[in-house]
């Protein structure tokens, strides 16, 4: 199908090297790679797609990813998926059934209980083509007892041909720097939206056109322009049959999208502050469009700030962003499909990254980690890889909950504000000197913390934190 080009345009950042931290701030990676490195699953090296253009459904077929061993712990008791169609929406392209199943129950922590460590694996765009990785992390989840946030991209719901019923803030009707979709590429993306909602996963936004830089792009837009842009992404979800005739037999998607959305991340991170003054008068709960360190999440302007991280790169003196791109931009620069005999390495690099990652949140101050990614055959699909083996090897573990960003944003408004704030005076991978129910025994009294792995993290040189 016809599809125009993804913007190349990013911000990138200069970012302190390592060297120049205080010592407490020092990336530990030494032993604690090598560790993480042994063992590795293998890597995939085939040729993949990775072009990035066009809609979902201009992609090819992805190289398989070697399976990981089987979970050993038992899934969560949840409620069974609804089966009938309480009340049809609008045109029938959605419906309400009731509330979400499959949704865990958001407990307060008790005094000096230690808090579970929580990861969310996200994923921006969120299409289902030919690479079928939309279908593949949805099994994923499900073996390993993961919910994610799928961060749809509302022109990925929208038909090539009725392209002109997106009007871009600034941009002409009908530009998208995504494409558009056809009639096969929306029909396997609802079967993915549907299916993934009744297993529990959240369906965010990711917006878009994708469309960033200083000329027109996301970050320059005003409230009023964000508010558009969001109704827009909220219609081409809510009326996929009404703009694609062909598709008037499929089963509604099983939710009402403006009760159920409730967060998103912006195109290359740009365009945070007018994004979320639009989006809290909306119903959104969190933001997921900035960059932070591993701390405990606080709300910014009225809504969680649960952005992207910056976590340890293995072997290099500073860290890079938490999602598949930054990890790429920082191995093969814009190149997708670089030097076929460093896909292993680089895969292995970004799954040791984000275990060391975990490791020093699990063992450090318990922040949640927040990844993002694509459904890109980058590097051969390596990052792919990487993502399922640190999805097999943190969401097995004790103690660890593998959410969505709405699951997590439900946990944090459950607990005692005086429990955040206390958690919040933790920095990255400091636990508390005198245990958990010293430090949380009558949350708000002052304590003191030691220092698991490295401090403060920054970008490295010439980074490209934007994301995609």
């Amino acid at each position: 199908m016809a599809a125009t080009t993804r913007a190349a345009a990013k911000r990138v950042v200069t970012g302190r090297p390592a060297a120049k931290r205080a010592a407490a701030g020092r990336v530990a990676l030494g032993a604690v790679a090598v560790a993480l490195t042994a063992g590795a699953a293998g890597c995939s090296s085939g040729s993949g797609a990775g072009s990035g253009a066009g809609g979902p459904a201009a992609a090819k077929k992805a190289p398989t990813a070697k399976k990981a061993p089987a979970a050993k712990k038992k899934a969560p008791e949840a409620a069974a998926a609804p089966n009938s169609v309480l009340r049809l929406i609008g045109d029938g392209s959605t419906a309400f059934t009731g509330s979400q199943p499959k949704q865990p129950v958001a407990e307060r922590l008790a005094p000096g209980q230690k808090p579970p460590q929580f990861v969310v694996f996200s994923w921006d765009g969120a299409g289902e083509d030919s690479q079928k990785l939309f279908s593949h992390f949805r099994e994923v989840g499900k073996k390993y007892h993961a919910n994610m946030t799928y961060f749809l991209s509302g022109v990925y719901m929208l038909p090539e041909g009725k392209r002109e019923l997106y009007d871009p803030p600034k941009r002409n009707a009908g530009s998208s720097d995504i494409g558009f979709n056809d009639t096969e590429g929306i029909r396997n993306t609802i079967t993915q939206v549907r299916g993934a909602w009744e297993d529990g996963d959240e369906i965010g936004t990711h917006f878009n056109g994708h469309f960033c830089g200083p000329e027109g792009g996301v970050g320059t837009w005003s409230v009023d322009q964000w508010k558009s842009e969001i109704n827009q992404a909220k219609s081409f979800v809510k009326n996929w049959k009404t703009n694609d005739p062909g598709l008037e037999e499929e089963k509604p998607l099983p939710f009402d999208y403006d009760r159920e959305l409730v967060g998103g991340r912006t195109p290359c991170l740009e365009g945070q502050k007018n994004m979320v003054a639009a989006a809290r008068t909306m119903g959104f709960r969190y933001d997921s469009s900035g960059v932070n360190n591993q701390v405990w999440p606080k709300k910014k302007d009225g809504i969680w700030d649960l952005s992207l991280q910056l976590v340890p790169m293995p072997g290099r003196e500073f860290e890079t962003l938490s999602m598949d791109y930054n990890f790429m931009f920082n191995q093969s620069g814009t190149t997708t499909q670089g030097d076929p005999d460093m896909h292993e390495y680089w895969g292995n690099q970004m799954r040791d990254g984000l275990l060391q990652a975990f490791d020093r949140s699990y063992d450090g101050n318990r922040a949640p980690l927040i990844t993002g990614n694509h459904f890109e055959s980058w590097n051969g699909g390596t990052y792919m890889r990487a993502v399922e083996d640190t999805i097999a090897t943190v969401c097995t573990k004790e103690g660890v909950r593998c959410v969505s960003f709405r699951q997590l944003a439900d946990w944090l408004d459950a607990q005692d504000p005086a429990t955040l704030a206390k958690l919040g005076t933790l920095d990255v991978g400091q636990a508390p000197e005198k245990g958990w129910p010293a430090f949380l025994d009558g949350a708000g009294t002052s304590g003191t913390g030691r220092a698991v792995g490295t401090g403060k993290a920054h970008a490295g040189p010439g980074e490209d934190r934007s994301g995609r």
